[in-house]
């Protein structure tokens, strides 16, 4: 190449580049004249490009199989980032990285939004499906109007409680009543009693009834799975349905009497 023009001589040089960088081989010989040159790079580029969108497309094929876990991935690392970010402490990091576990199970979605775009009779037969455990522990769904369970459950929110914490506490103004899913909690009172309730319990509603102030503390004893009712969301629900008002008002008063008038 030394004798030849510089068109010759970059065209080689740009063929030797392009044959190391792509690492695609051209065949038993190397291509000797411009036109087998020119050829053979473009035909390197097309390769590399299919090659490219082939792995492109199998990448977004697989992320695409389970979207909700990598939503989940990504959500935490933003999480681990904002603790990294704050400094926090490393038992901290550990409840959080549990709650984060327990609560979303390595998948997330966006249910609310996913609720919202769906007719209010497909909405009302998911979130009677997804708390049909709930109706069925719960004797006071089981035995109650079905408008009632379906207006009450279309109204709930799902919360989790780690071990320790407190879900109530004494003092404190009561805007929610809690269901139990899952799990047991202990009410504390001022006399030392403790009162444990587990699945298909439910407790705040007396506050929510009297619009008073909470006069015991709730305890999550194990991880809890429950779901909560806004005091607005309550009354709107029993202005409905005034018989099911008389149904929390009698089980709030055999509370009473059997642990105290301590009692949330």
């Amino acid at each position: 190449l030394q004798n030849d023009s510089w068109g010759k001589q970059y065209s080689h040089a740009l063929f030797k580049a392009m044959s190391h960088m792509l690492c695609i081989g051209y065949g038993q010989q190397a291509p000797e004249g411009m036109t087998d040159v020119w050829l053979t790079m473009l035909s390197m580029i097309v390769g590399a490009t299919c090659y490219a969108m082939f792995i492109g497309h199998a990448t977004a094929l697989i992320q695409s199989l389970d979207s909700s876990r990598r939503q989940y991935q990504e959500k935490y690392k933003q999480v681990e980032q904002y603790m990294s970010f704050h400094k926090l402490p490393g038992d901290t990091r550990q409840r959080i990285h549990e709650y984060y576990e327990h609560r979303y199970q390595g998948k997330m979605f966006d249910e609310e939004n996913i609720l919202g775009e769906l007719s209010e009779p497909l909405k009302e037969e998911i979130i009677n499906f997804n708390c049909r455990n709930l109706v069925a522990n719960m004797p006071l769904f089981a035995n109650a109007d079905p408008n009632f369970v379906t207006a009450m459950l279309t109204k709930l929110r799902f919360e989790v409680f780690q071990p320790g914490d407190f879900i109530i506490r004494e003092g404190t103004v009561g805007k929610k009543m809690y269901f139990i899913q899952h799990g047991v909690v202990s009410i504390l009172t001022k006399g030392n009693k403790e009162t444990k309730l587990s699945d298909g319990s439910y407790f705040g509603e007396i506050c929510l009834l009297t619009r008073g102030r909470r006069t015991a503390s709730v305890r999550a004893d194990t991880y809890c799975r429950l779901y909560s009712l806004s005091v607005d969301n309550f009354n709107e629900v029993l202005e409905e349905y005034p018989m099911m008002r008389r149904a929390f008002e009698t089980v709030a008063m055999d509370r009473l009497d059997r642990i105290g008038e301590d009692v949330p």
